[in-house]
């Protein structure tokens, strides 16, 4: 079995991300590891849920999945969010994959 980065894990009904937000940055990046966390910068400044949307679009753009599948569910005013990922808890490897390699791309 493969190991996964810290900042992800399966959970019974889809994939978890521990995510490190930096709203108002200069462009939509996957910066890096940031801790146990992978940090994501975002265009969209941290007010009316802006940034929140604006990840969301992101890595749902990154992992070829419909904003849809992807819900904030903790951390809507904190920079520390958890992301799930409705999808097979197996995917989370191939999840992994696609944004390691899509880091400061």
């Amino acid at each position: 079995m493969q190991t996964l980065p810290a900042w992800i894990r399966s959970e019974p009904h889809g994939v978890r991300l521990a995510l490190r937000v930096q709203p108002a940055a200069r462009r939509c990046a996957l910066v890096g590891e940031h801790g146990n966390r992978l940090k994501v910068a975002v265009q969209a400044p941290p007010s009316e849920g802006r940034a929140n949307e604006a990840l969301i679009a992101y890595l749902a753009a990154c992992l070829d999945l419909r904003p849809g599948a992807l819900r904030l569910a903790a951390g809507a005013a904190s920079r520390d969010k958890s992301l799930l990922i409705d999808c097979d808890p197996s995917e989370a490897p191939r999840i992994a994959q696609r944004l390691i390699a899509a880091v400061r791309r």
